[in-house]
This record gives structure tokens, sequence and C-alpha cells, in this order.
């Protein structure tokens, strides 16, 4: 229901460029987003771990150009067509947990992060409602997202925005 949710929003729908994480059995599927974006003809890019902390958005035409790689998420490979984070108009990000401002808990690698610090687009979170917070420990490196979207609506800025 999120990945639907997300598919009817008017940012994601007019975004010709969108940034998107290849979802794990943890994480939230994002297979129907990325279909989406790719029947639809627009410009799909996913992350490609590059080093320790670090990660390229790379373009992808086919869901079969992904290949396991770091930590066992499927990537992109090497070669694929690298994409600036100023070229990005929406991007779909994961967390393991968040609160309804958007301050997200990751894995601790500190990937997002670095995006999000030179990121100026439109953002997003998925995460299940169920793993919302009232309170995420918060680091000087970390940069909030300002939209949430849980199953049980999108949040923006902490306010339910357009609820179940």
């Amino acid at each position: 229901s999120i990945a639907a949710r997300l598919l009817a929003m008017p940012e994601y729908r007019e975004a010709e460029t969108v940034f998107c994480f290849v979802g794990t059995s943890r994480e939230i599927n994002t297979l129907p987003i990325l279909q989406d974006l790719l029947t639809s003809g627009r410009t799909l890019c996913v992350p490609l771990c590059v080093g320790e902390g670090r990660m390229e958005l790379r373009k992808i035409s086919s869901l079969s150009e992904l290949a396991p790689g770091a930590y066992g998420i499927p990537e992109p490979p090497p070669d694929s067509p690298r994409v600036a984070p100023d070229a990005v108009d929406f991007a779909v990000l994961p967390c393991l947990s968040c609160d309804h401002a958007g301050r997200r808990l990751g894995q601790g690698g500190g990937y997002y992060d670095r995006f999000l610090s030179v990121y100026r687009g439109g953002a997003v979170l998925l995460c299940r409602e169920k793993l919302i917070r009232d309170e995420i420990p918060v680091e000087p490196h970390d940069h909030p997202v300002p939209w949430v979207l849980t199953e049980a609506g999108l949040f923006e800025d902490g306010t339910p925005a357009r609820p179940g």
C-alpha cells in the first residue's frame, strides 16, 4: 500500500528523473515503483556503492541490470551511466525507522546522509507505520527528509498532509 500511495503522489508523477532505493527483504518493496518508472519512460537511477559510506546514482533501463552488490543489495553495473544529484527531481529513500518529521535512522553507513547533504529536490522516506518512533537520535550530519510516507498516509514536516 505504501508503493501505491507513492505512485499517486503528484510530486512523484511529475518528476522526470527519480532516484529510488532498491528495497531488500527487510525494507519496503520498491519493485512496483521501479517498474512504474521504467515503463513510463522517465529516468530511473538507483544507488551503486562505490566505497565506504559512498554511493553514486546510476541510471538503469531494466531491472535485469541489477545484480547483488555491496551488502547483497541489488545494484546496477559499475559502467552504468552516472546521474548527478542535481539532475534528480524526486528521491525515494529508505530507513530502518524514522519519526513523522523525517528524521531517519539508517544502517549507519552515512550513504544517504551524504546524498542529502548535496541534494536539493523533493524527497520522501518510505517507512512502515509500526516502525515510526516519537524520537530518533539526531547527529549534526543528519538531514531530515520533508515527507514521510507510511500505509497510514503522507506526513509533511511531522504533520499529516494526505492521510489514509
